[in-house]
Parts: structure tokens; sequence; C-alpha cells
């Protein structure tokens, strides 16, 4: 990626970059997990092929696959995550599948951050984090901001969930500063939970959510994010349907915290 000047973005100057995938029109999701037999996501290719191809009748040109980095939990290997992916771009036609990964806040994540190993969207800058939903990491903050000064784009995955920021607008304000936030669209259609959708829908209307993604799992995933994005059309109009589901991840993938 190139830097031809340089934009400030929520009070941090760093160079801008020009968008990855200029020639491609179209939903751009970036969170899915829809890699088969690597997490909790797609159980088998039968499945992959299914969301996909689901993903794609909802307008999505581009899919990244998101599988989880999670210390204990799930943590597929390089490899197998290669080989996944290869399997499933040769047998899924339709929209774009590109790779990244959802990583927790951990101390694998830690540590990888410290040595600039973070797994990233197409190896680039941004990247997919994700936190535990009762309590934020010590130090939050000033970890994000050390993070975009050194030129990386943190994604803050499904903030709707983190109850920290239920009842605390500074916070969320401080956050979005150095992060940016990617609402799950099935939280926005109420199958996450009331609070979930309440937090969702609020960080839509306010204009603090830069995105919104499937987060899909399942094929009834997919149904939900059909029912996030009428819900955003009919709230908010088509103009916010493309804002959150093509600008917006658009200037994520740049490097940029679109407003």
């Amino acid at each position: 990626m190139s830097a031809g000047c340089i934009q400030t973005t929520h009070s941090v100057a760093r160079p801008c970059r020009r968008t990855l995938h200029p020639a491609i029109v179209g939903f751009v999701d970036l969170h899915s997990h829809v890699l088969a037999g690597l997490d909790d996501g797609a159980r088998d290719l039968a499945s992959t092929r299914a969301m996909i191809a689901g993903l794609g009748a909802l307008g999505f040109s581009e899919v990244y696959a998101t599988p989880h980095q999670r210390a204990g939990k799930f943590m597929p290997s390089r490899a197998a995550i290669d080989a996944a992916f290869a399997e499933a771009r040769a047998a899924a036609p339709g929209p774009t599948l590109r790779l990244a990964a959802e990583n927790m806040w951990d101390d694998v994540f830690f540590e990888r951050s410290q040595t600039g190993a973070i797994p990233s969207y197409d190896d680039g800058d941004a990247f997919l984090v994700e936190l535990r939903p009762h309590e934020l990491p010590i130090g939050l903050v000033d970890h994000l901001f050390r993070l975009r000064m050194a030129g990386r784009t943190p994604v803050l995955a499904h903030p709707e969930r983190y109850e920290p920021l239920w009842g605390d607008e500074r916070l969320v304000e401080r956050l979005r500063q150095h992060c940016a936030f990617v609402v799950d669209l099935g939280a926005v259609a109420g199958y996450h939970g009331k609070k979930q959708q309440k937090a969702a829908r609020r960080l839509i209307e306010d204009g603090l959510a830069a995105a919104v993604a499937s987060d899909v799992h399942t094929l009834e995933d997919v149904r939900s994010a059909a029912e996030g994005i009428a819900w955003i059309e009919k709230r908010l109009g088509r103009a916010a349907v493309t804002r959150l589901l093509d600008d917006g991840p658009r200037a994520i993938l740049a490097g940029e915290l679109p407003d």
C-alpha cells in the first residue's frame, strides 16, 4: 500500500492509503467465520459454500474470513488457516474471499502486538480484535493509541457486547478515537440480546459505528444479517447502508478511521 498524503483522523496524524481493491463494487464483510473446521464457525465445506453464497445474495462482493485466534480455545495454525482458505476459495464461487483473523485480546495477542505479528486484513495494517464482554483490559485506551501511532488500524469487533461501554459515553468516545467500531448485523436485528441490540442500534444511530459486519457462524446468521441490513435501511436510509457496508469497510482496509 502506498502513502500519498497525510490525513488527520480522530486527532491522529498518519499517512492515508489507497483503497485496497478499488475496482470491486459491492458490500465488504469484515467479520465472518466461513472457513470450515477451524473454530465455532462453518463445520464443513458445504456450510462454507452456503454461507458465502448467502452473503453474495445480500450484496457482498468481498467476504473476509476471520477465524478466531484465542489462546486456550481456538488457535488454528497459519498453515491450517491457509489450507482451509485455499479450499474455500476453490469451492465457493461468488463473492471474493479474503483473509484476516479475529484476535482475542489475551496474552498471545499482547505478545504479537509487541513484535508486529498480529494477524491482519490481507497482512496489512488493519486488524480485527475482540474483548471479553464483562471487563476491559487494563490500559486498553493507551495501548490502542500506541498501536495507532505505530501505523496500525485496530478494528473492534462487536462493540455492542462490551458491558463497560453501555453506560459510559466518555469511554466510548475515547475508544472510538483509536479504533474502528464494527457492529454485528445480528445484534442490530436483536438476535444477541435486548441490551446488545439497544447498544448496536445506538452506535449506528449516533454515527459511532464505522461499519457493520455479518459475523456469520452458520447459515442462519446470514438471515440475521439480512434483517440487520433491512433495519438500517428502514431507519436511516440507503445512504447509511452504503456507508456502513461499502465506504466504511473500504476506508478501514485503507488504514483509516472513518467518521
